[in-house]
């Protein structure tokens, strides 16, 4: 329904004349203007050796002409780069102020998603002096608390007042990735934790962190946040970075004035998306200042350069056999199968695990899982232990693994945006990749219309042999039988820790009462 509910809405005037990032040509790191050589030998030791276009456009809108002067909204295909787009001008441009406050916060939807883009942070901010803390809910909020915020060392002997303690608390980190949850946790209940002093606020994912409330995190911060042009800022003095260029200030109450009469830095946003909202309700949530879009090409949905899409149209009861036999196919190739929900994803794990030998390793990867789970599987899969993941939507957005070859469709996505996010785990940072769907005979039309949205209609047909499938059908049968004995136990189980739950509940209530 979302994507009839945008047709429907007006483009805003900001929109319709972007800037067309697929104009911008990769540039060699030697040839960035202004790049601090700290961060290029910190990209080098990553193995990166120049920057992709988007990267190239966003640096121009942020340390080049434009340096920051607008809120930034990014419509880029998975694997362009947009990560780096951001966090390499944030850490230049905070690298220039030797004070420790939070100044820097990255919101994601998720944990997965969330700890990827502290790696990348992680990855060049020390080269500059910079900290990068996280919050999403991965440890206890204690741990969180130590990490994030640096307490007083205290005397032996001398009497402290609290309210002096409190005071005197300090944040650890420049930069915080988080997930809405867990800084709203902070937010509410953390001493010493406070956004008073915040540059930039980068909304990662942003169509589904606007679609979803999560505690109203987003009208909390703009809400901390907002006085930032009319507050003084106690460190503002130190700000200014030869990389724009002399200022001309007045200093009042020592605060630096001279951008457009406001105080200086404003709070910058930058807001990202494969597949940004065109909404004006939902855009308006982020009280955007001169917005300026920056998109790849004239059309709105966009898939990766170097993919490949394919169609596989079988019977919905042989759809598992279609799945393996072309599981076989391709082998040791790293592989994502998506399917439409948790409950199907462990489902057609268990039963590809249950079909003998297929001498590739297969794990499940959805929100049912623990996160310590989901983690420890990532990395396996990461390392090359698991070829194959069995995954919910949980993988679809921004979720970055180096060498998937190929994703599987198992079943078709609802709407162009879950294909193109899905999709977008392969063909990454212009590799090639390959994306397979399986459909029904039915559902063919409604696929080719939907690709249609990305100017990619003409899917062409994936074959496989008729042989192949034949010789799986026993096997099939006998996994079929194992399946159904297997959803029965863990149902069995299920049943009994919720009796034993249930049981503990009534004996607490009833101790409860008595005393």
């Amino acid at each position: 329904m979302e994507e009839v509910k945008e047709k429907s809405v007006p483009i805003l005037p900001w929109m319709r004349n972007p800037i067309d990032v697929s104009l911008f040509e990769d540039c060699p790191l030697s040839l960035v203007p202004c790049l601090d050589h700290r961060l290029e030998v910190a990209l080098e030791n990553m193995g990166i050796s120049s920057l992709f276009p988007v990267q190239v456009a966003v640096w121009q809108e942020t340390i080049g002409p434009g340096a920051f002067e607008r809120d930034l909204c990014i419509n880029s295909p998975t694997g362009s780069g947009k990560t780096l787009a951001y966090a390499l001008p944030i850490v230049q441009t905070l690298s220039t102020r030797a004070v420790k406050c939070l100044r820097a916060l990255v919101v994601l939807p998720t944990r997965d998603l969330a700890l990827q883009v502290k790696d990348v942070f992680a990855s060049i901010a020390p080269a500059v002096g910079l900290s990068v803390g996280l919050a999403v809910g991965q440890s206890s909020i204690a741990d969180e608390i130590s990490e994030l915020i640096k307490r007083p060392k205290l005397e032996a002997g001398i009497c402290y007042d609290p309210e002096d303690l409190a005071y005197e608390l300090q944040s650890s980190v420049d930069i915080l990735v988080a997930t809405p949850g867990r800084l709203m946790d902070h937010i509410n209940s953390t001493k010493g934790f406070t956004l008073e002093h915040l540059h930039y606020l980068v909304v990662d994912e942003t169509d589904r962190l606007l679609r979803e409330a999560y505690q109203s995190w987003l009208p909390t911060v703009l809400q901390l946040t907002q006085s930032n042009d009319e507050s003084l800022f106690p460190y503002a003095d130190s700000f200014l970075s030869s990389t724009f260029g002399s200022l001309k200030t007045i200093r009042r109450f020592g605060v630096e004035r001279g951008f457009k009469g406001k105080s200086y830095p404003r709070l910058v946003k930058m807001v990202l998306s494969a597949t940004l909202t065109q909404d004006p309700s939902k855009l308006a949530q982020l009280s955007l200042h001169h917005p300026l879009l920056m998109t790849t090409g004239k059309r709105r949905y966009q898939l990766p350069e170097k993919l490949e899409s394919y169609k596989l149209i079988c019977d919905s009861n042989v759809r598992p056999l279609y799945l393996v036999a072309l599981l076989q196919e391709l082998g040791e190739e790293k592989c994502i199968v998506f399917t439409s929900s948790t409950e199907s994803t462990h489902r057609l794990c268990t039963l590809l695990n249950l079909f003998g030998d297929l001498s590739i390793k297969i794990k499940e990867y959805s929100g049912l899982q623990h996160q310590s789970v989901r983690s420890k599987t990532l990395k396996a899969f990461r390392e090359g232990k698991v070829q194959v993941l069995v995954s919910s939507d949980a993988m679809t957005r921004g979720m970055d693994v180096e060498g998937v070859r190929n994703v599987i469709n198992y079943d078709m996505p609802p709407y162009i945006k879950t294909y193109i996010h899905r999709a977008g785990r392969t063909a990454r940072a212009g590799q090639a990749g390959r994306c397979f769907t399986l459909l029904h005979k039915h559902e063919v039309k409604r696929f080719k219309k939907m690709l249609g949205k990305a100017d990619n209609a003409s899917v062409p047909h994936y074959s496989v042999p008729s042989s192949s499938i034949e010789s799986l059908h026993a096997a099939y049968s006998s996994a079929l039988g194992k399946l159904k004995e297997t959803v029965e136990s863990e149902a069995s189980r299920k049943r009994k820790i919720g009796s034993k739950f249930s049981r503990l509940s009534k004996s607490k209530k009833t101790d409860h009462q008595k005393g």
